[in-house]
């Protein structure tokens, strides 16, 4: 099915189609290429957060179904019927699996939108291109991968090579669940690696459907397995495995930094981590078009419903333009971003992705309030959508960067605006917090956008844009953001590891 029939379909044709499916949710272990219950047959419910309804109560991995899924990936890796498959042969079943997400476009959105809440024509026009988009991306990189021969002496001969890891574990979160998921398993598949993907207990249903497509491509048995589980049990036991060789975590930073104890308790194993943000989108007073930076700005915040690690949740704002930005934000922005069904095409803005969520970002509203910002808009929960998680799009001005809205991570629709004086203040002020995954910066004038880029300390800076880019970016951050870096070719290579072979030569 494709995209463009996907997003000729109304409201009545998606909830047929969710009605359909919720007969037919797979709710087991995906391993060896085959569905199995847990050992202990131990469950946990997935929850519809946009009206509260269970949706389906699935298998829990114990420990002992994530020794058998790392069992199942080490044997599979140690055969060599994937890690030592022709690059173009692997190439081409990446290829044929791209082809199959995209022909189920229809089915993995429905899923996607019923467990996570995000509306569902945000899923087939924006998140299923690009999961397609970034197995194609890593498919062609596969025979890209390069050694290098050094300038020795006539008696010697020195090269190196890239070769995969092992078993990579993948523990991906909800706000993507299968895009993200999707950017730690590409790459780790096309470098010749094995996975067992951990998908969010709280959206595991797509993930599920994406490993048996893998399968259906001509992956082998094995190579791609998912053990769906709470973090503190299954997450926990496939980080501190000592078969696996890589663990690759997007989360919150807290859950980060308890998976590198986790590697170090083990076997030293690597680690992948992107975690959270509180990104700096600044706006200075030579912005070039404010109408554009304002769109920009409340796309940045309120798009799939703030929980975006990148969001440019607070607005640095030169003193100079700040009352106009601000009027401009209330304007347009109010009404830019509406709550509702998730499966109306119409609806741009869904449910956060549990109660638990929701009642996190609401109590963060009331410490704004409490400490002093001014509430414009929003701050609630929409009339007549109280049955699900929602949040009303919010703004909050005067903020201080010392209040606890503008510190700490909501994860929600919640944007906060501070005003500046000149660009030393903005720096100061974008550097002052333990994160550093992206900033913004809108302005004229080049010398001061390049000693910007320098001075901020991010792991991506757009310029009079706000998370632009295609497949070449990488994607990831510094400080308490992580050390990982998404898309791109270096992702590629992140799960590989270099060799060195030096040659003794008989001379004559």
């Amino acid at each position: 099915m494709s995209q463009n029939t996907a997003e000729s379909y109304d409201r009545d044709r998606w909830h047929g189609i969710a009605a359909d499916a919720k007969d037919h949710f797979e709710t087991r272990l995906f391993i060896g290429g085959e569905y199995s219950d847990s050992a202990d047959g131990g469950r946990f419910e997935t929850i519809n957060p946009a009206n509260g309804e269970i949706l389906a109560a699935m298998s829990q991995a114990a420990v002992a179904d994530v020794d058998r899924a790392v069992a199942s990936a080490r044997q599979a890796y140690r055969s060599g019927v994937w890690s030592r498959m022709a690059p173009r042969e692997r190439m081409a079943v990446m290829y044929r699996f791209a082809d199959l997400v995209e022909a189920h476009t229809v089915e993995l959105a429905v899923l996607e939108t019923l467990d996570m809440g995000k509306p569902i024509s945000v899923v087939v026009s924006e998140d299923l291109p690009a999961v397609v988009n970034t197995i194609r991306f890593m498919a062609e990189c596969i025979d890209k991968i390069e050694g290098a021969v050094t300038n020795t002496a006539d008696d010697a001969m020195h090269f190196t090579l890239r070769e995969s890891l092992g078993v990579v574990g993948a523990i991906s979160p909800w706000n993507y669940p299968l895009l993200m998921a999707t950017w730690k398993l590409a790459p780790a598949l096309a470098a010749g690696n094995t996975v067992v993907l951990k998908p969010a207990e709280q959206a595991p249903l797509s993930c599920l459907r994406l490993a048996e497509l893998f399968v259906e491509a001509g992956g082998p048995p094995g190579v791609f397995n998912v053990i769906n589980g709470v973090g503190e049990v299954t997450g926990k036991a496939l980080a501190l495995h000592n078969d696996v060789a890589k663990i690759s975590f997007t989360g919150s930073t807290e859950v980060g930094k308890l998976i590198l104890q986790y590697a170090g308790q083990s076997n030293m194993k690597r680690t992948g981590l992107e975690c959270g943000g509180k990104s700096p989108h600044i706006f200075m007073a030579d912005t070039p078009d404010l109408g554009a930076a304002v769109e920009a700005a409340y796309h940045g915040i309120f798009a799939n419903q703030g929980e975006v690690c990148s969001a440019g949740s607070r607005l640095l704002v030169d003193r100079s333009i700040y009352g106009e930005f601000v009027e401009r934000f209330v304007n347009e922005g109010k009404d830019a971003y509406v709550p509702g069904d998730p499966l109306d095409p119409a609806t741009n803005m869904g449910p956060l992705v549990t109660r638990e969520a929701q009642d996190r970002v609401l109590g963060l509203i009331g410490r704004g309030k409490a400490e002093g910002a001014t509430l414009h808009f929003g701050g609630g929960v929409p009339a007549g959508l109280e049955a699900g998680a929602y949040v009303s799009p919010t703004l909050f001005s005067d903020v201080d960067n010392s209040m606890t809205i503008a510190r700490q991570e909501i994860f929600g629709p919640v944007a906060s605006v501070i005003p500046f004086d000149g660009a030393d203040e903005a720096i100061a002020i974008a550097n002052d917090t333990i994160y550093g995954l992206g900033a913004g910066l809108w302005t004229r004038d080049i010398d001061q956008a390049f000693r910007m880029i320098k001075e901020i300390e991010a792991g991506m800076v757009w310029v009079n844009c706000y998370d632009s880019g295609d497949m070449t970016q990488p994607f990831g951050g510094y400080k308490q953001s992580g050390h990982a870096r998404d898309n791109c070719m270096e992702s590629m290579k992140s799960y590989t590891q270099l060799k060195s072979a030096w040659i003794k030569l008989t001379t004559g």
